[in-house]
């Protein structure tokens, strides 16, 4: 049972990295090299959609995982009301990037917002701040996890 959560911890670990990575790298390289060096057409777009579907695979990969790493932690030991409050923090911040993800990701909307309404422009930071946010929170869960199966 040891080896399957060890797989699914790495799965869930690279998915995040994956996502979080990419959105660096997006926010940093891809959209100013876009914007000064003028691509040839349909670039941007084609770079958007692959974008687009590494985050579908990557929010999908990390809601699977995700329920099944805190079922397992919640069901092997019991964690106390520190861990049980980082977890609930971390499922709410995630949730809020996965809804940033899906309205960044709906063409139609950012068409119609035309990248002019706040959220618009401040939502790839946004997606980029939060997961910074859940990583720090998955260092703590870690640090409360070991601290309650430490021998006193």
């Amino acid at each position: 049972m040891l080896e399957i959560r060890v797989i699914v911890r790495t799965v869930h670990i690279l998915a995040a990295a994956a996502w979080i990575g990419g959105n660096i790298l997006y926010l940093v390289a891809v959209i100013p090299a876009l914007r000064s060096g003028g691509p040839a057409p349909g670039v941007g777009a084609q770079i958007a959609a692959h974008f687009r579907h590494l985050v579908n695979i990557c929010v999908g990969v990390l809601l699977l995982t995700g329920a099944y790493l805190a079922f397992d932690r919640l069901t092997s030991t019991s964690l106390g009301w520190p861990y049980l409050l980082v977890l609930g923090l971390k499922i709410i911040v995630a949730l809020a990037m996965f809804v940033l993800a899906i309205y960044i990701g709906q063409s139609n909307i950012r068409r119609l917002a035309k990248r002019t309404t706040r959220l618009s422009k401040a939502a790839p930071q946004l997606v980029l701040a939060l997961g910074m946010v859940v990583f720090l929170l998955s260092a703590l869960l870690t640090g409360l996890f070991e601290a309650s199966i430490a021998p006193n």
